[in-house]
């Protein structure tokens, strides 16, 4: 069978010792926001204006859907006579 060879030098190597340092502080602080109850007041009724136009754009599509519905309903039957 093969055995391994071992290698001549009999002293292990240096281990390395880690030695801990202080942490350092955090030398990046994020910038205090301070936000304005003004400016909440604004984007909660920019929200309530752009849904509610959402909601007026969808009425109007399915309101124009329907009305294309019966006018070709009415054409059709208008064809047939």
């Amino acid at each position: 069978m093969l055995l391994p060879k071992y290698p001549d030098n009999p002293t292990p190597p240096a281990a390395h010792t880690h030695t801990p340092t202080a942490p350092e502080p955090d030398s990046r602080a994020l910038p205090s926001l301070s936000i304005s109850t003004g400016a909440v007041v604004a984007v909660i009724a920019g929200g309530v204006v752009l849904t509610a136009l959402l909601a007026a754009v969808a009425v109007t599509a399915v309101s124009v859907a329907i009305a294309a519905v019966v006018l070709r309903s009415v054409l059709r039957e208008n064809h047939r006579r």
